[in-house]
């Protein structure tokens, strides 16, 4: 359990391989509610390599000193992340 927005992660180990490598991450907020996006890849057992960049953002509860994951959105490829993008973009062009 992570006690701190920095100690939160995305990565997964099974048997001793890690088969959700965390790349990067971004905190979008702090607090009792936490947000961040992750930058991952998963590890493809058939090929023994990780497959291409996935994105996810996710939600976090502060409570009796430790976050819980609480929802997520995960991105499957960089194509879905520009159309989300130019999506985002086109709205924050009409405000």
């Amino acid at each position: 359990m992570a006690e701190t927005v920095d100690d939160l992660t995305i990565e997964y180990t099974e048997d001793g391989q890690i088969t959700v490598k965390e790349l990067d991450k971004e905190v979008l907020t702090k607090g009792a509610w936490a947000t961040l996006v992750f930058r991952y890849q998963d590890w493809d057992r058939n090929k023994q390599e990780y497959g291409p960049d996935k994105y996810s953002i996710r939600r976090y509860q502060k409570r009796n000193g430790t976050y819980t994951q609480r929802s997520k959105f995960n991105i499957s490829s960089k194509d879905q992340a520009t159309k989300l993008i130019a999506i985002l973009n086109k709205w924050m062009d009409e405000e």
